[in-house]
């Protein structure tokens, strides 16, 4: 198997990573939106911006 970051050989204690580094990136990955679905765009009015709260 392959790291799916930089295509080096998966290591077992941080598979299906190369490395720590190449984990850590691509759990940034996902904190910053850097994966993302496509979908309709968020309405603006429905989101709950902890705003206005009773």
């Amino acid at each position: 198997m392959k790291c799916p970051i930089c295509g080096q050989p998966a290591v077992p204690e941080y598979k299906p990573f190369c490395s720590r580094g190449c984990r850590d990136r691509d759990l940034l990955q996902w904190l910053g939106d850097g994966y993302r679905v496509p979908g309709p765009p968020a309405d603006e009015e429905g989101l709950d911006m902890g705003e206005n709260r009773p």
